[in-house]
């Protein structure tokens, strides 16, 4: 396995540089930075190389998280949003490539956070995620790009909610770039177990996220670690595991994720990158 963090554990709003941070992340010890996909189309050209100069310089890998805006949603019931969608994929599947990324993993199917004022269609919503993600996958693939689609609670989408939803998802794709991403904070919510869920996803998973239920740095909270490692073990995982802590209130980073409240006990950026140490040698230990 290698570790890694997204890197909006430090900042408040989704669109901030990630360049900053590749050094940083090398030095706390970790294999991987996971950034936003989000702006990278906004990137000139001279950016994405430096991006990518600091990160083969730093020994660092990059992959990338996305919860696609409601205008660029696959599964629209709106042809024109779903065109919108797949233009959008394209430029930034082709901007990853520019970041030797080959994982990009998230509500790829869907759009993120779900908006629950509207009516839900979930039957419709997946079938056309279904078709989106099954038209998309060869062109990821030329580029050597695997599409993780996230399993997510019920609270922030509807389409996804369980391993086994999602394994039934990736089969009926049948590409073989596209996989199953769990995340520990989601699993908490929806599974009825840590280790069913994630032999539920077995060869077919792609990406998994940890973090605590409280969304704290693995070690400050209380998920079962142990059988999450024990697991990940026993289906032979040896991809990529990243930390998505989120401990700060504000921006729409606090806002999207719901943080209400200070979860870092008002650490400053040095007392966050020593959570941050910590979490990984905790996560090496139980999960490696």
């Amino acid at each position: 396995m290698k570790f890694g963090i997204y890197y909006s554990y430090w900042e408040h709003e989704w669109s901030a540089d990630c360049l900053k941070y590749v050094e940083k992340v090398a030095k706390l010890g970790f294999d991987i930075i996971e950034i936003a996909a989000h702006h990278l189309n906004s990137y000139s050209q001279a950016h994405l190389d430096e991006i990518a100069r600091s990160a083969r310089d730093n020994g660092i890998a990059i992959t990338a998280g996305l919860g696609p805006s409601p205008q660029k949603n696959l599964s629209s019931a709106d042809p024109a949003i779903r065109k919108a969608g797949r233009a959008f994929f394209e430029e930034a599947l082709t901007n990853l490539a520019k970041l030797d990324i080959h994982i990009i993993a998230g509500a790829l199917h869907s759009y993120w956070p779900i908006d629950y004022s509207k009516p839900v269609d979930k039957a419709g919503d997946r079938a056309r995620g279904l078709e989106g993600i099954s038209n998309l996958a060869d062109f990821a693939a030329d580029l050597g790009v695997s599409l993780c689609l996230e399993v997510l609670n019920r609270f922030e989408n509807h389409v996804l909610n369980t391993a086994e939803e999602g394994v039934a998802f990736v089969r009926e794709v049948g590409k073989p770039n596209v996989k199953v991403h769990l995340d520990t904070f989601h699993m908490n919510i929806e599974e009825d177990s840590f280790a069913g869920a994630i032999r539920t996803a077995g060869p077919l998973l792609g990406h998994f996220h940890i973090g605590e239920n409280n969304r704290r740095v693995p070690g400050k909270g209380r998920l079962p670690w142990h059988e999450i490692g024990t697991a990940l073990r026993e289906i032979g995982y040896s991809g990529a595991v990243v930390m998505e802590p989120f401990v700060k209130p504000g921006g729409g980073v606090g806002s999207d994720i719901k943080v209400w409240r200070d979860l870092s006990d008002n650490a400053n950026e040095a007392q966050m990158d020593e959570d941050a140490r910590r979490g990984l040698a905790f996560s090496r230990y139980v999960l490696g």
